[in-house]
């Protein structure tokens, strides 16, 4: 495996990385949300670096790691590992260098990412697909970096890389006019937050650090809470970018003693994020884009009146997967409920269910069933979209009134997952 190196994190680092990025990478504005503004009453500023380049900060880690290598290293060509934002930063670095890579994806990785690596990398990058997981990749281009005895450029655990991502922090700190009182920070493998977090502690001490990370992905909070390095055995790994069993040890060591605390926040909130920010704002991210914003609904009390800044970490969102988005988001705010209807097979049971039971707003979004021979009941699978989740209440009641039998899946998880 990977190797951690020890190497202290400091400021002076930061701003020589800064030097090496100039010309590279965009310097992404610090702009002010009048919508979020108002709807938290707090200053709030969105640091966007979804708008760079490859639609992500991952740049800035990966030009300066592989720009520091010797030589006689360049030369022998580098390897990386990357679901998605880290392979196009790779990328983009090693063909504006002229330095050959390999880049290993797991095979379940969307067309469009893949292709994307291949254009930003060109003729100096070629992309291994293998296994199905992220692990499964990483563990390749380990393997592939012992044999070769290239160099391997680590997603986040690296000074070179952790470096790389401070100097968004030295950009918000000229960018802004006033000073910040809360930095919230999306936290995957602890890159970003340990170089962005180690430039606050030096130049904004009095500046609140949070660190925000997926409810199903708590890899940092529970390393806190342990006093140590916690590897998770199951992860949601929904918010792909921000979605890691182990986080780096160098980030570790930096995050708990910068952090204020670490937030979760339910891929849910992340998902009505997304949908909130393109809806509202015009702004495209992942759902790792979104996950330091998806906390402000939870934080508002205590950021009322304050000045707050959140770092949009990325926008490579694949079409794809937005109706996915969006079930998730209307399961989250109750607006979509699932349920096992046991229908008496007689001619009449769905009309009465549909004239009697269903409100007037109330709409079927999914519908299975199959009739059964010699029986009086037959099940249905059937999906509810609300017009407010306040609406679910009368609904079962109706349903209890005409005395339908039937199961909400939306209780059941296991169930739910086994059937829709």
């Amino acid at each position: 495996m990977y190797k951690t190196q020890k190497h202290s994190v400091n400021i002076q680092a930061i701003q020589k990385a800064r030097a090496t990025l100039k010309g590279v990478v965009k310097k992404t504005p610090l702009e002010h949300n009048t919508g979020l503004s108002e709807k938290f009453g707090a200053n709030i500023y969105l640091k966007r670096e979804d708008l760079q380049k490859v639609r992500s900060y991952k740049i800035r880690g990966a030009f300066n790691k592989i720009n520091s290598l010797s030589e006689s290293e360049k030369s022998l060509g580098v390897i990386a590992a990357s679901a998605g934002n880290h392979a196009q930063g790779v990328a983009l670095s090693c063909s504006s260098l002229g330095i050959n890579g390999q880049i290993y994806m797991p095979s379940t990785t969307t067309a469009q990412k893949v292709n994307k690596v291949r254009s930003f990398g060109k003729e100096f990058v070629n992309v291994i697909l293998t296994g199905d997981t992220f692990d499964d990749a990483y563990e390749e281009a380990v393997k592939a970096c012992q044999e070769s005895k290239k160099a391997f450029i680590h997603p986040f655990e690296d000074p070179k890389v952790i470096e790389g991502q401070g100097t968004i922090g030295l950009e918000i700190l000229e960018q802004s006019e006033e000073p910040i009182d809360y930095l919230l920070l999306p936290i995957g493998g602890g890159g970003l937050s340990a170089g962005v977090g180690t430039v606050f502690s030096t130049l904004s001490p009095q500046t609140k650090v949070i660190g925000i990370e997926p409810k199903g992905a708590p890899a940092m909070h529970t390393s806190i809470e342990n006093g140590a390095i916690t590897t998770l055995e199951h992860i949601d790994k929904f918010v792909d970018g921000a979605a890691v069993k182990s986080v780096g040890e160098m980030n570790f060591n930096i995050c708990r003693e910068i952090f204020e605390r670490v937030e979760l926040v339910d891929e849910g909130r992340i998902c009505t994020t997304v949908l909130e920010l393109y809806n509202d704002e015009g702004i495209i991210v992942e759902p790792a884009g979104a996950l330091a914003t998806a906390a402000l609904d939870q934080l508002k009390e205590e950021l009322k009146g304050k000045n707050v800044v959140i770092v949009v970490s990325g926008g490579n969102n694949d079409i794809v997967r937005m109706a996915e988005i969006k079930e998730r988001s209307l399961l989250y705010e109750g607006l979509k409920q699932y349920f096992i209807i046991d229908f008496p097979q007689r001619a009449g049971a769905l009309r009465e269910f549909l004239s009697k039971v269903l409100g007037p707003k109330d709409d079927i979004c999914f519908f299975e069933y199959a009739k059964k021979t010699n029986r009086e009941n037959g099940p249905a699978v059937i999906g509810i979209e609300l017009n407010s989740k306040d609406d679910l209440t009368s609904l079962l009641e109706r349903m209890d009134e005409f005395k339908f039998d039937y199961q909400l899946l939306n209780r059941d998880q296991k169930l739910f997952r086994m059937l829709i």
